[in-house]
Formats: structure tokens, C-alpha cells, sequence
């Protein structure tokens, strides 16, 4: 993006803002202050001084903001441990549920498996409460007798093998059981640890994250004031216009001029778009700014643009091989010298008896808006020098 031509006409805004880190002292240092009234010529100082800030604070933004990315990564990685390890106390969790289920199982096995064999069958394999002669005497005979004998051995054999089996399988779930809760513990522990660490890079984050908003917003408040500055100058231009009998529109086209809205649209008084997508016209100025619009002017009439004379009020040096003089001519540059970058037309007539001259030039906003074509008749003391072609 490309200041107007009261900027320099080389350097687009994104190259002047924030290419290098400054420490926080310079960063945050105090801003020049505002007067009331100044010369034309002050605005120079003051604006580069601006623009100085807008640097710092644009730079120390950047870096700080590449911080805060850091950090957010940072974060990041920490919330995937959190979700891995939460993924992990899931199955743990599950886990321990299925084992406890799995104990109450086997303990209604064991329940249902005594109902079901008896009370008195469990008494007699288990405890014994029946001898063997009282059992002789309430059998019919010795073939009944020996039946008893053998299905209590068959049903006590039967019962501890099952009941056996079973306490086997409940030692073991609860033996899982301990080790799924030690288990789920640890998790937990670590679950809790990174909870901790995520807070304290959360609040990392949000602290540096709140730096560079402040320095966005110091940069933003110095390039609004810069903004000022610049507007503060663009007045003094239209009151070197408005010298001798003021400024009088006249009608016509730019005659063919290469660039408008439609390719360098203008964002406030800066120039994008264009030649290189920021603003540029590919001959060393930016678009739809007066000095890019002489430039033009002077290949329209001697066949070759010039490229890369540097600001407006630098024309005059970077020609200085041209004849240049103080009395307006047709075919020639108006340069007018105040503030930081100065203004620059192209002269379309002689001066009549009165010393009025046509001129034609972009960028010299009477109220209409940044980089706009204009044709105005003004007084030639309007301009400083004039550059001949």
C-alpha cells in the first residue's frame, strides 16, 4: 500500500511498518506533542517522528505477537495431553466398572449356586453337622445308605469346585480392582498436573495477547495522529492553491492516466493495488499520487517516464539537469515545496495577463477524497518552481 504523494513515493505502508523488533523502552516512548500552530515546514519533523513510533510500536507488536503464538502452540499441545490422558481415564473408568460389575457377578454365583444345591446338602459336605451313623440309621438299607454316601460326596465335590472356582475369579477381579484404582488415580493426578499447567499457559497467553493489543492499539492511536499531521499539511497545500484569487475547476479526463479505482483503489489517503499489489505504480511511486501522475505527464511528453525522483518536493533536485525557473510554462512541473513531501502538477497553459495557469494533477484533495484526478486554474505564485520540459 502506497501513501499519497505528501509520503514518501517509494516506500509502501507495509514496508515502513514493523520490519524490526525495538526494545520497550523505545517502544513505549513519550509522543511528540500536537501545537495548535506550526509552519509548513515543521510538518516534516513531526511526521517522520510519527512515523518513527508507528515503527516501534508496529514492530514490538509483531514480535510480541509471535510470542503469543508460541505460547498458543504451546497451549495447544497441552490440551491434546489433556484430551489423550482424559481418553485414557475413559477406559481405565470403564474398565473398573466392568471389573465391579463382574464382583457382584461372581458374588450372586456363589449365592445363587448355595440356594440352589441347598441348605441342607451345604450343611452336610461343608460342615458336617450329619455323622455317619446317624446317616446309616435314617437310610432303608445299606444300597440307600451308600447312595447317600455317594451323592453327598458327589455334591460336596461338585460344591467346593464350584464355589472354589468362583472365590478364584473374585480374588482375581479383585485384585484388578486394586490395580484399575491405582491406576485411575495416577491418571487422575496427571489429568489435575496438566489441568495446572494449562491454566498457567492460558494466563501466559492472555497477558502477552494483551501486550500486542496494546501496542496495536498505541501504534493505531500515533497513526491516527500521523493521519492528522498529514491532512494538517494537505491544508497547507490547498492554501498555497488558494493564493492570489484561489482555485478555479476546470472539466476534463486525466487523458489516459494508467491507474484508478478500479486497479489502485485507495484505502483513506494510501494507495493499494496497483503495480506490485501495494500500492506501487512500477516506476517507483505509488499510485494515483501526484508524483506518479507527473512522471506520467513527462513520458507523455518526452517519451520516457522518469522513475524513482523520490518525493514531490524532491523533483526539483532529482531534475536538476532540466532547465527550472520560477515563472510558470506550459509543459512543465509546478512543485510546491511544503511540509514533509511537497505537491507536484502538470502545467497545461502559459499564464494569462493575470498570472493564472490551468493545471492538472491527482491527489490534491479539495474535500473530494483521496487520489483523485483534478484540472483547476490557480495563480502560478501558487507553486514554489517549475521544471521544464
Amino acid at each position: 500500500m502506497k501513501l499519497r504523494s505528501t509520503t514518501p513515493s517509494s516506500k509502501s505502508l507495509r514496508t515502513r511498518l514493523g520490519l524490526s523488533v525495538i526494545a520497550f523502552a523505545m517502544a513505549v516512548a513519550t509522543p511528540l506533542a500536537i501545537t495548535q500552530q506550526v509552519k509548513a515546514d515543521d510538518y516534516d519533523s513531526r511526521i517522520a517522528a510519527l512515523q518513527r513510533q508507528i515503527d516501534q510500536y508496529q514492530a514490538q507488536a509483531q514480535a510480541i505477537g509471535a510470542q503469543a503464538d508460541t505460547l498458543q502452540r504451546q497451549l495447544d499441545g497441552i490440551n491434546n495431553e489433556i484430551s489423550q490422558i482424559q481418553t485414557q481415564i475413559d477406559l481405565t473408568q470403564a474398565q473398573y466398572d466392568k471389573t465391579i460389575a463382574d464382583i457382584k457377578k461372581t458374588e450372586k454365583q456363589i449365592s445363587d449356586n448355595r440356594d440352589a444345591l441347598g441348605e441342607v446338602i451345604a450343611d452336610l459336605s461343608i460342615e458336617g453337622k450329619i455323622s455317619p451313623l446317624e446317616m446309616l440309621a435314617s437310610s432303608k438299607n445299606i444300597s440307600d445308605y451308600v447312595d447317600k454316601q455317594t451323592y453327598q460326596s458327589a455334591m460336596q465335590d461338585e460344591l467346593k469346585s464350584t464355589i472354589e472356582n468362583i472365590k478364584k475369579l473374585k480374588a482375581q477381579l479383585e485384585k484388578q480392582k486394586l490395580q484399575t484404582e491405582e491406576l485411575l488415580g495416577n491418571q487422575k493426578r496427571a489429568r489435575e498436573a496438566l489441568d495446572q499447567k494449562r491454566a498457567a499457559q492460558q494466563q501466559l497467553v492472555n497477558e502477552t495477547r494483551g501486550q500486542e493489543a496494546a501496542y496495536q492499539q498505541l501504534r493505531n492511536k500515533t497513526q491516527a495522529e500521523q493521519q492528522s499531521v498529514m491532512a494538517a499539511q494537505q491544508a497547507a497545500i490547498r492554501a498555497a492553491s488558494s493564493r492570489n484569487g484561489g482555485v478555479s475547476f476546470v472539466g476534463g479526463s486525466d487523458g489516459g492516466y494508467p491507474w484508478n479505482g478500479g486497479n489502485c483503489p485507495m484505502m483513506g489517503m494510501f494507495s493499494t493495488g496497483g503495480a506490485d499489489g501495494n500500492g506501487g505504480d512500477g516506476w517507483g511511486y505509488g499510485c494515483r499520487q501526484c508524483a506518479s501522475y507527473a512522471a506520467w505527464k513527462i513520458g507523455q511528453r518526452t517519451g520516457v517516464i522518469p522513475t524513482n525522483l523520490g518525493n514531490a518536493n524532491q523533483f526539483p533536485y532529482s531534475l536538476s539537469g532540466r532547465p527550472q525557473g520560477s515563472t510558470a510554462r506550459a509543459n512543465s512541473v509546478g512543485v510546491i515545496s511544503a511540509g514533509a513531501y511537497g505537491h507536484v502538477v502538470w502545467v497545461e497553459t502559459d499564464p494569462d495577463a493575470s498570472g493564472f495557469i490551468t493545471v492538472s494533477q491527482y491527489n490534491a484533495n479539495y474535500g473530494g477524497g483521496w487520489g483523485n484526478f483534478s484540472r483547476v486554474r490557480v495563480h502560478q505564485s501558487t507553486y514554489d518552481r517549475f521544471i521544464y520540459y
